[in-house]
């Protein structure tokens, strides 16, 4: 793909996603396209159907998480890498989850191909494992209870920042040797 039209399909990917979380499924595509700063044709061009689009967003999104992961794969401080990445996903789980429950709502199976995490986040607690900053005796299973728990609890108690960091200070206490 050529440089300008990465560019372009990033600003879109960017535009659909702040005008689905203002407008809803409703939005439309000239809606996206004005807040890209794009023509429409540009957007069909790449994207048939609102659908596409919307699936793109999400493998977007899980791409952008995984490629977050890989280069945190290589950092020194390896528990810093680790928990900055659990804590990431949290923050983003309420307008994820937000997103992801209006494409299911309308029969969208979002995350269809979109690329899985587990790899990646394994990698990561390996990682602070070896350099001792997370306990030895905590596997896959434990972080993804973990990461599904505080992922449910911050979308459904719509948590702000300060019960976030809180909350997530516990958690990793629990998590550290």
């Amino acid at each position: 793909m050529r440089a300008d039209a990465q560019r372009n399909l990033a600003r879109v990917l960017e535009a659909a996603e702040r005008v689905l979380a203002r407008d809803g499924l409703s939005a439309s595509m000239r809606a996206v396209a004005a807040e890209a700063g794009v023509g429409v044709g540009t957007i069909y061009r790449q994207f048939p159907t609102k659908e596409a689009l919307y699936r793109a967003i999400v493998h977007d999104r899980q791409d952008r998480l995984a490629a977050r992961a890989a280069e945190l794969a290589g950092a020194a401080d390896a528990g810093a890498a680790f928990f900055e990445f659990f804590t990431r996903i949290v923050a983003d789980a309420t307008t994820k989850k937000v997103f992801v429950d209006a494409l299911t709502g309308a029969g969208i199976d979002a995350k269809q191909g979109a690329p899985d995490l587990r790899g990646p986040i394994e990698r990561l607690l390996v990682n602070a494992q070896d350099q001792d900053a997370v306990r030895r005796d905590v596997a896959m299973p434990e972080i993804l209870a973990l990461l599904s728990a505080t992922c449910l609890a911050a979308q459904h108690n719509h948590w702000d920042e300060a019960l976030r960091t809180r909350t997530l200070e516990i958690v990793f206490a629990g998590l550290r040797p």
